[in-house]
């Protein structure tokens, strides 16, 4: 089937006419074989075992699915091997071909019928392999793709320590054709055409469209390059025709310049209004490329103790962060995965999204252009350094912008996670990947994130904005010492824009109590939901009353694999996701920030799976954003009850229960008169200290 190369990400979701003479973007993922390696060149060529037991796959795949999830420390790192045999048309002789990968862990070399073709290093950016010259047209090829995702000093991340590295080719692969003179394909394997925008406010805004072209033929060709610009509607705002001659030597980069009077603005959550900007090449009249990319015009600004602004309008930053994986998935996910996430972040009320710790599906983030999220995207240097990693941290991090330059949602690129030792060569790294950050993209802020707390530390300074992971209450200190912190960084460092880029605390919903401290031991196996909601009902408010945070992200959305630990009674996991590892249980956490942010009614009562009290007089807390909510117990009225910590919480205290079994009602009506309700029962049987004697189940089989 014949396409428009519309960015790839972007195919399917926006269609315009004149497909039949552009370049063709088909799908390479069917027809694969599998096996794990390691094999030498020699025996690859000769060997028995190389020709046997290949496992028949479709892409996305990773070998990783399982291991990675179920045992800490225990699961294959190492070199897999791909096969994929085809016949192309003999009608391609004269045209270019590539296959552009979305994203093979960790690193990959991709060879056709023997020949190397092309090499990369980072498990999460895109990469094209230009193929044509090792092609036998009308003939049978074979082409073989090598992954290994053992750690290494070279390659972000260089462990598998906060996250796992997933083996195999996990995204999409596309067989992409286009004809000699073209728009590059393989310019980090971006779209080959950049949309800036200066001056946005409602009266105008000026847009610029760089586009990179190139000829592999033998001669200079006559070209016209045309960039319209589009609304949502299909209507034409604004068009610009240029003519030159493209010759063989390098690649031509051409700009067309617009100002758009009254521009639609892309206003988050509340109007992501997008236009589309089409890219179209033509020779003797004849379209031989097109490319099509979104614009959502708007104006970023973050301000030091005041917040971030949307076009001029100070814009509420709430956030989540998440990580790609799914439980019996790994990152082997396809588009129905990565948008029952984003139904999830959208449903909680959320604005915001850190995608972390490195590039993410381009398709989860043309979503996000979609849906109005405003969203941090960064490359995985995280956790340690090795003083090899420089090269690489410069070409993950060149890769992500170019590749995701033309998303209006991303505002900030993330250049590094908690990376300290050696302090010198850190910030001399960090320094320089910010230079080349303003160089690719000046018109973006900069992040780099310390788990210290402390802006003067060594390896802070070099980027725009200074982000810090605190999780007071859990690895340091009592949960209200978040207020002297940001107090002091409110008194000391009132200059400095701030985000809280991670905070919170885990929780296995298989362990529950009501005996709650202000800071829990987490080398402990006892990982209690009821802290992780304590952890969010006293914080958020804090954070929400303090405008030096000028956004941030709870730490995360979702439970994840971590493969070399084993936390809280569970193998292989960090459970401070708001919904657990399979996207079956929202957490009370979840249900509080949907309170707190949504414009949807909410009615919750906390501790449902706490059901075995501990003691006979106890507390009910319910979220409610329509008012003051009744509550009965056993069919007694509980009567008034106090605020809690923000305006939507409402707690009940000297409840007195019932021996046995406990049914608790609560009810309220929203602005229209509708009635909502919740109900969740309770036992007790005598007092008692669930969270020393959890059960032997628990502690094996943990929450998943």
């Amino acid at each position: 089937m014949n396409r428009i190369r519309v960015a790839f990400f972007l195919i399917g979701m926006l269609m315009i006419a004149g497909v039949g003479e552009a370049s063709e973007v088909t799908s390479f993922c069917d027809g694969w074989e599998f096996k794990k390696g390691p094999f030498s060149a020699d025996m690859i060529k000769s060997d028995r075992k190389w020709n046997a037991d290949w496992e028949a796959v479709g892409i996305p795949h990773t070998w990783n699915a399982d291991d990675m999830q179920r045992k800490a420390s225990s699961f294959y790192a190492g070199e897999a091997y791909y096969r994929k045999r085809f016949t192309p048309d003999s009608c391609l002789t004269d045209k270019r071909v590539y296959l552009r990968f979305e994203g093979v862990g960790s690193c990959a070399e991709v060879y056709v019928n023997g020949y190397l073709v092309g090499s990369h290093k980072g498990a999460y950016s895109a990469f094209v392999c230009e193929i044509g010259r090792q092609l036998k047209y009308g003939e049978e090829n074979e082409i073989i793709v090598k992954a290994d995702n053992a750690a290494r000093p070279d390659v972000i991340p260089v462990n598998h320590v906060l996250f796992g590295v997933y083996g195999g080719i996990y995204r999409p692969v596309w067989f992409v054709v286009t004809e000699p003179c073209a728009i590059v394909v393989n310019d980090c394997a971006s779209p080959g055409v950049y949309v800036t925008q200066k001056n946005v406010s409602a009266k105008s805004a000026e847009v610029a469209v760089k586009v990179k072209m190139d000829n592999a033929a033998k001669t200079p060709a006559d070209i016209r390059l045309d960039n319209s610009v589009y609304d949502m509607e299909g209507r034409l705002i604004k068009t610009h025709s240029q003519t030159f001659i493209l010759t063989p030597q390098g690649v031509q980069s051409c700009v067309s310049k617009f100002r758009i009077g009254n521009p639609h603005l892309w206003q988050g959550r509340d109007d992501p209004y997008l236009y589309r900007v089409v890219t179209s090449l033509y020779q003797d009249d004849r379209k031989i490329d097109e490319v099509v990319q979104p614009l959502g015009l708007r104006h970023y600004e973050v301000v030091a103790g005041k917040g971030f602004f949307l076009n001029g309008r100070k814009y509420p930053m709430y956030g989540v962060t998440r990580h790609q994986d799914w439980w019996g998935l790994g990152s082997a996910l396809t588009n129905r995965e990565h948008d029952f996430d984003l139904e999830q972040i959208m449903d909680i009320g959320a604005t915001t999204v850190r995608f972390a710790h490195y590039q993410q599906s381009d398709y989860l983030y043309s979503r996000c252009d979609s849906l109005g999220l405003v969203i941090w995207a960064e490359i995985p240097f995280v956790n340690s350094v090795t003083g090899q990693e420089w090269d690489n941290a410069h070409q993950q991090m060149r890769e992500l912008i170019r590749q995701s330059f033309n998303h209006p949602s991303i505002y900030v690129w993330g250049i590094h996670n908690e990376v300290y030792h050696p302090h010198g060569y850190t910030a001399a790294l960090t320094q320089s990947i910010h230079d080349l950050c303003k160089t690719e993209d000046p018109d973006r802020y900069t992040a780099s994130v310390n788990g210290y707390g402390a802006v003067g530390h060594p390896v802070n300074g070099n980027a725009d904005i200074q982000g810090m992971n605190r999780y007071f209450g859990w690895y340091e200190r009592k949960l209200q010492d978040i207020v002297p912190w940001i107090e002091g960084i409110e008194r000391d460092y009132p200059w400095c824009p701030l985000i809280l880029s991670e905070y919170g605390a885990d929780a296995n919903i298989a362990h529950q109590t009501e005996l709650l401290g202000d800071a829990l031991d987490w080398t402990s196996p006892f990982y209690p939901e009821t802290f992780q909601t304590k952890t969010h009902e006293i914080q958020w408010p804090v954070i929400a009353s303090h405008p030096q945070i000028i956004a941030s992200y709870l730490w995360n959305m979702f439970d994840f694999a971590v493969p070399t630990s084993k936390r809280g009674s569970v193998e292989a996991r960090n459970m401070k996701g708001l919904i657990t590892f399979d996207r079956k249980t929202k957490k009370d956490a979840y249900y509080w920030y949907k309170a707190n942010w949504s414009k949807d009614p909410v009615l919750y009562m906390t501790q449902r799976r706490n059901d075995r009290r501990e003691r006979r007089v106890t507390s009910v807390t319910v979220y409610s954003n329509i008012g003051t909510p009744r509550v009965t117990l056993n069919g007694r009225d509980l009567g008034t009850p106090r605020r809690g910590t923000t305006g939507v919480h409402y707690v009940f205290d000297n409840v007195s229960l019932d021996d046995g079994e406990n049914l608790l009602r609560a009810s309220a009506a929203d602005t229209d008169g509708r009635q909502l309700n919740d109900t969740i029962v309770w036992h007790y049987n005598g007092d008692c200290d669930r969270s020393a004697d959890f059960s032997e189940h628990e502690q094996e089989h943990g929450s998943w």
